[in-house]
């Protein structure tokens, strides 16, 4: 049976910190500089990483005053991102206690530590009030959710009337089933994948107002497809949050999921919705 245990284990192995910190200097980056640019290809762990964050943020309106929601914030690079751009404040929320410490430690260690938190806890069970964020963003969180349902309606809860909604992930294709290990699953046990369609149904009948729906596919082809010629020239790729997390079963991890893109067994979306007011 798929547990909360499962899927942290999934993701934590120890000594992430320690391992940042050597990942950097590998890469000749002073790992004792931090800045929002040189964590970029680590801390933000989702596809097409910075790229996909910052695509986001330009759909959105957000002002200082603001109050949102990173819900499987990981290591919280998209937070302190959100945080850096717009002035806002943000909370994340994770379930993997090894990505909160980091998270909390790169936090400080950029000075962001009065505008950005992270709160160890269950998206299907989330310790705050009923209307207390402006906005709430997610990527790549929900393939390791099996009550898509429980997700989102815990979602409209906790945001405001007429708040917005940014989901970012991975979605079933029509092309048949995955190979695994993936980056969010070691097996089909723990990967939930609902299709475009169904997110789309979901959000509607949990109070949601789906502004936007769209497929990012063409993006992420692109994106690997640069990726593979940079390493190719013996360059760094933009990316390396996958082989930091998950070590050894990365590459794997990495080509399974490239194939799924390239055969349609997934599809990448990115989904803005609003609560009805």
């Amino acid at each position: 049976m798929h547990t909360d245990r499962d899927v942290s284990r999934h993701y934590s192995h120890g000594n992430l910190l320690d391992r940042l910190n050597a990942a950097m200097v590998e890469d000749g980056i002073d790992s004792s500089r931090s800045s929002i640019e040189a964590l970029a290809p680590y801390d933000q762990f989702h596809g097409r990483g910075l790229e996909a964050t910052v695509e986001i943020a330009d759909l959105l309106e957000i002002g200082a005053d603001d109050h949102i929601l990173d819900i499987g914030s990981g290591i919280g690079g998209p937070a302190r991102y959100f945080a850096h751009r717009f002035g806002c404040r943000v909370t994340g929320i994770d379930l993997t206690a090894e990505f909160c410490d980091v998270a909390r430690h790169l936090t400080r260690s950029l000075g962001l530590e009065n505008r950005v938190e992270f709160e160890l806890g269950n998206a299907l069970a989330m310790p705050f009030a009923n209307g207390s964020f402006d906005g709430a963003y997610s990527m790549n969180v929900s393939m390791n959710i099996a009550d898509k349902g429980a997700f989102y309606r815990e979602m409209h809860r906790v945001l405001k009337p007429g708040g917005w909604l940014m989901l970012s992930e991975v979605a079933k294709g029509g092309g048949g089933e995955l190979d695994y290990p993936t980056p969010w699953a070691s097996g089909p046990h723990a990967s939930f994948l609902s299709t475009p369609e169904e997110t789309r149904s979901g959000l509607e009948e949990a109070g949601f107002d789906v502004v936007q729906l769209r497929s990012t596919l063409e993006q992420a082809l692109a994106f690997g497809a640069r990726s593979r010629a940079m390493v190719e020239r013996g360059e760094k790729p933009p990316h390396r949050a996958v082989k930091l997390i998950h070590g050894e079963i990365a590459t794997q991890a990495m080509a399974n999921t490239a194939r799924g893109l390239a055969e349609a067994r997934i599809v990448p979306i990115e989904v803005l919705g609003r609560k009805r007011r």
